[in-house]
């Protein structure tokens, strides 16, 4: 089953990373994508880019308002993510507590990727994602 692991942070928590040294972190990191990749468990990992550089695309109205970062009231920034390819929940939950990246105001969310077979089969345009999926070696 694959997992992924969404890294969470409040805005308070990114700030103080700004004190860490960029060549530790990238080592202690380092270290824990090692152990996931010896284990045969991490299929994607990729950090994202500073929020102030996004962009937002809000639905709420027609057409859509799109609006440059930095984001209003956010309580947490989704910092970056790996995707695992474990046995159960209770293995990427075990992957999650070994983070390197802890204390107040880091989190980590755990979520199922699904997968195009949890669809409806007889769909055409499951059947289109399947035969681009298909082609493409995804599958």
């Amino acid at each position: 089953m694959k997992y992924m692991l969404i890294m969470r942070a409040t805005d308070e928590a990114f700030a103080g990373m700004a004190d860490t040294d960029f060549t530790e972190m990238i080592e202690t990191v380092g270290r824990y994508d090692q152990e996931m990749i010896r284990a045969g468990v991490l299929l994607a990992a990729e950090g994202l880019d500073d929020a102030a550089e996004g962009v937002v695309v809000d639905y709420s109205a027609e057409p859509p308002v799109v609006t440059d970062g930095p984001y209003g009231e956010t309580k947490e920034l989704f910092g970056g993510f790996y995707v695992l390819n474990v046995a159960s929940k209770e293995e990427a939950v075990e992957w999650a507590r070994r983070s390197p990246i802890t204390g107040p105001g880091f989190k980590t969310e755990i979520r199922r990727v699904t997968t195009i077979d949890e669809f409806p089969q007889d769909n055409e345009w499951i059947r289109k994602e399947r035969e681009w999926r298909e082609a493409t070696g995804q599958l």
